[in-house]
């Protein structure tokens, strides 16, 4: 009984230890995953004009128009399906989906996804 109880002591103290350094910056990242999800389902519909320009550019103006269009469309679902569920999981503290993380950020970069990390 003496070894279960230094046992749990040992783990609780190692649990409170690594709890408290998580904490530290755990609303900031709360809130980061959040507003990032918040502004993903916002912007989502941005993807078709970005793609559009970006495949446009690569490939010429009737390309950019038509299959920029339909690539376009597909970003904006995943774009705004990778922010319902940054917002529906944002008090568990993980890397966006999408990149880049948000729409504006680095605008003339096609869009591609990842697997979520913790931060």
């Amino acid at each position: 009984m003496k070894k279960m109880i230094k046992s749990l002591l040992t783990l609780f103290i190692l649990f409170f230890i690594s709890t408290h350094s998580f904490a530290n910056d755990y609303p900031e990242k709360v809130g980061e995953k959040l507003g990032n999800g918040i502004a993903n389902v916002v912007t989502g519909v941005a993807e078709i004009p970005k793609t559009m320009i970006i495949t446009g550019h690569r490939n010429g103006a009737p390309y950019g128009l038509t299959a920029g269009f339909f690539t376009g469309l597909v970003h904006t679902v995943g774009r705004t399906v990778s922010g319902a569920i940054d917002i529906a999981t944002f008090l568990v503290p993980t890397t966006p989906i999408v990149q880049p993380s948000y729409i504006w950020d680095d605008f003339n970069r096609e869009t591609t996804y990842t697997a979520a990390r913790m931060r």
